[in-house]
């Protein structure tokens, strides 16, 4: 174990304003992985890996194939209010990232920020899976949300594994584009049903309103 650890490069610096996101080494993928969770994305152009598990949530993958820079996000709701990208100012997570609409122009607007090309982004999205049985179906929400959202902004979708009933953890290499999909077909416990009833509760409590409105599957 010692010396395993003696040999692992050193975590790559994250950039500017991510460094609250939970990193840590995974021996499996040789490669450090940022974990995100609802409401918060992550960017990196430094060879790491970012995953996620989604049930109703969705997450865009997105990256610059020039510049190897990419990032994740994963939004629970569609969308919630207006917002202009000249306001922001940088905080990295808010309770505005929990929606799709926010959650995409902040990702989108970060990467920019490091030096993408708004005309050379590559996007993938995963999710949007009918796990809350006896809720509306959120996912689909979330999924043409997502889709409209993006052909609204001419950005065509590249990749994408969307719906069903099944969670999802993902695996998303910026610096290739690489996806790595499992779809979690069996649960030994409820964790993941749990976690975003728990999560939209909270939205609920805070907001007052929840109505608004290349892929590698492995085993």
């Amino acid at each position: 174990m010692l010396s395993s650890r003696k040999n692992r490069p050193e975590m790559p610096l994250a950039y500017p304003g991510f460094d609250h996101i939970k990193r840590f080494w995974d021996p499996k993928h040789s490669n450090y992985v940022a974990k995100i969770l609802p409401g918060e994305f992550y960017i990196s152009g430094n060879g790491e890996i970012i995953s996620t598990v989604l049930g109703s949530c969705v997450s865009a993958c997105v990256r610059d194939p020039v510049l190897g820079i990419g990032g994740m996000n994963h939004f629970m709701l569609p969308q919630h209010g207006g917002h202009s990208s000249v306001e922001w100012e940088g905080a990295q997570v808010s309770s505005e990232t929990r929606y799709g609409n926010w959650a995409m122009e902040y990702l989108i607007n970060e990467l920019l920020k490091a030096g993408a090309v708004r005309n050379r982004l590559e996007v993938k999205v995963f999710g949007g899976g009918q796990v809350l049985a006896n809720m509306t179906d959120v996912g689909a929400r979330n999924i043409h949300f997502v889709e409209s959202y993006l052909s609204n902004e001419g950005m065509t979708i590249s990749a994408k594994d969307l719906g069903g009933i099944f969670p999802r953890k993902v695996f998303y290499f910026p610096d290739t584009g690489k996806v790595l999909v499992k779809r979690i077909k069996t649960v030994s416990n409820d964790t993941i049903v749990s976690r975003e009833r728990d999560y939209m509760r909270r939205i609920d409590k805070d907001i007052g309103d929840t109505s608004s409105d290349s892929i590698e599957l492995f085993d």
